[in-house]
């Protein structure tokens, strides 16, 4: 059994913001894996199913960001899933926009989810699907720029990027850790 989550913000207001592309990510493998992420628990919008003879629990923390370890440690205990089948799926400002990584444990590199999650799971050897947004600019601080919406010109970028991180988790899946890895880590010339 896997449990995957992807973080993000609830409420309008957020929809469209660099800080949730592992919502989309996630609407993305439920549209591909038939899974409806309707239901109500967990502090979150979740939904069940099954990929390649595994089972698979989608989650959508509402917690907010700073949070989201609330909502996937309380899926993880009643499912019973060790931290090492749990997958999150989240943005990262290390990574240019567009990219997409996979790895498994390490710290939060300031990430105020990924922290939660470490913190109320009391392990961070959970897998990471890591989705770049790039550094902010010079004016801009880090959260005013995880929280601003795409610009126009990144609408391919992002379709990409979520398709790719859901390529990313049905390879985890069907796969393992190791051949996600060198399959997704590959960098290309110009990175």
């Amino acid at each position: 059994m896997k449990l995957v989550a992807g973080l993000g913000n609830p409420g309008k207001e957020y929809a469209s913001t660099k800080h949730n592309l592992g919502f989309l990510a996630v609407d993305e493998i439920a549209r591909r894996a038939g899974i409806d992420l309707t239901k109500k628990k967990f502090r979150g919008s979740y939904g069940e199913g099954f990929l390649s003879g595994e089972k698979l629990i989608l989650l959508k923390p509402e917690t907010y960001m700073n949070r989201s370890g609330e909502a996937v440690s309380e899926a993880a205990v009643f499912y019973n899933v060790s931290p090492p089948d749990i997958i999150v799926i989240h943005d990262e400002m290390d990574l240019p926009s567009g990219t997409v990584r996979v790895k498994a444990g390490g710290g939060s590199a300031g990430h105020n989810g990924i922290r939660s999650i470490i913190d109320r799971l009391g392990s961070h050897e959970f897998i990471r699907v890591r989705m770049g947004i790039g550094k902010p600019g010079e004016k801009s601080k880090g959260v005013s720029h995880v929280l601003s919406k795409f610009g126009g010109g990144e609408s391919d970028a992002v379709k990409t990027s979520v398709e790719t991180a859901a390529d990313a988790v049905f390879e985890l899946i069907e796969s393992g850790l190791e051949r996600t890895m060198n399959k997704f880590n590959v960098r290309s010339a110009e990175n």
